[in-house]
């Protein structure tokens, strides 16, 4: 998030009254919450596939893999 914006909704919600600025409070920690759940779904359904495979094809991936995307997904030669 900019800065600026950050900055517009603080300048905002500090001339609300103290009511509304505690309604606003709960409105933000409402939708972090709602983020934080949907980042914890999306590494359980990670957790699921991966327990579905077996051991033995995890040894097989290579260890350099995200240094190397290009190389293993398009068979380019290591830089």
């Amino acid at each position: 998030m900019s800065v600026q914006v950050a900055e517009t909704i603080f300048e905002k919600v500090k001339s609300l009254p103290l009511e509304s600025q505690e309604e606003a409070l709960k409105f933000v920690e409402k939708l972090s919450q709602r983020k934080d759940k949907r980042r914890l779904r999306i590494f359980e359904k990670i957790d699921e596939i991966v327990a579905e495979k077996p051991k033995e094809i995890w040894a097989e991936v290579p260890t350099d893999s995200s240094a190397n995307i290009d190389r293993y997904l398009y068979e380019t030669d290591k830089n």
